[in-house]
């Protein structure tokens, strides 16, 4: 599709300092820092994007119809950025769009990730239910992303699936807790027929001592994305690849630690280790 012409647009939030904030504090910023100027703020405009619409899909004080209303709008603005028209809450993407040929289907696809929370709440849906989520709210991110880094289409498409899925699903293990609070329960039906387990409630789920065993079965389908994704960046294939490679290797050593560790009660959520992943930044330099 055509890129957008650019026009005069209102306020951005990628001028918003406390959305820069929050990207400066994240994980995602080691990689996203040495990016040179022109693809480090195309990617704060993907980040800025996805935390927008995730925002709208997490507020709790606004009823579905207001939440599913505010995604529809972000759909219309984004056909009129794409139809080179004034584009409303979407026209700071622009720049992005028409210097990286961000396709809007990938947009699209992460407001339908949204949207599914929205209309939700997800509860252990089948697996290929759960495997269109992690597409959309991940994959779709990554699509986006490896336009950013310059990768060619067949190793950067392969790589977004794979990486996408393999930090969502790592995401759904890390957040069992905090999500069933939410009402949210994104361990897939199978993994809890695995362990015997009916489900009732999300609370009811978190208290069952079988919840360890039905973790672990989803543990082996990100361990193959993440076996995957390395090998294509092992192959070295051409663009900016530091940022997924930090992501991989960051991710990958979380959901190790998880599985050694189990989810029994009482559950530890594991994060990032930030002074490691300095180290590994510092390592992917020196070594390219």
């Amino acid at each position: 599709m055509n890129a957008p012409p650019a026009l005069n647009c209102p306020a951005s939030p990628l001028e918003d300092p406390a959305l820069r904030a929050k990207v400066a504090g994240s994980s995602f910023y080691a990689g996203m820092r040495v990016l040179p100027v022109a693809e480090r703020e195309a990617m704060f405009a993907i980040y800025a994007f996805c935390r927008i619409v995730d925002d709208i899909a997490d507020d709790e004080g606004a009823d579905v119809a207001t939440r599913a209303a505010a995604l529809d709008r972000w759909r219309g603005d984004l056909a009129a950025l794409y139809a080179g028209k004034p584009a409303g809450q979407a026209d700071f993407l622009r720049d992005a769009v028409a210097r990286f040929g961000l396709q809007q289907a990938d947009f699209v696809a992460v407001i339908d990730g949204m949207a599914m929370d929205v209309a939700g709440p997800v509860q252990w849906p089948d697996y290929p239910t759960l495997d269109l989520y992690c597409d959309r709210v991940a994959s779709a991110v990554g699509r986006l992303s490896v336009r950013v880094f310059g990768m060619d289409e067949v190793p950067g498409l392969a790589l977004a699936h794979h990486l996408g899925r393999a930090l969502q699903l790592t995401n759904i293990l890390r957040d069992i807790d905090e999500d069933a609070a939410i009402g949210r329960v994104y361990l897939p039906r199978e993994a809890l027929a695995a362990a015997g387990i009916d489900p009732t409630t999300p609370a009811a789920l978190v208290a069952d001592p079988r919840l360890d065993a039905a973790a672990h079965w989803l543990v082996p389908h990100a361990q193959t994305h993440f076996t995957e994704a390395d090998g294509i960046l092992a192959a070295k294939p051409r663009g900016l690849l530091t940022a997924p490679r930090l992501m991989q290797s960051a991710y990958a050593r979380v959901l190790g630690r998880m599985t050694r560790r189990g989810w029994a009660a009482p559950r530890v959520r594991v994060g990032v280790n930030k002074p490691l992943l300095a180290l590994s930044l510092l390592r992917h330099l020196l070594l390219g």
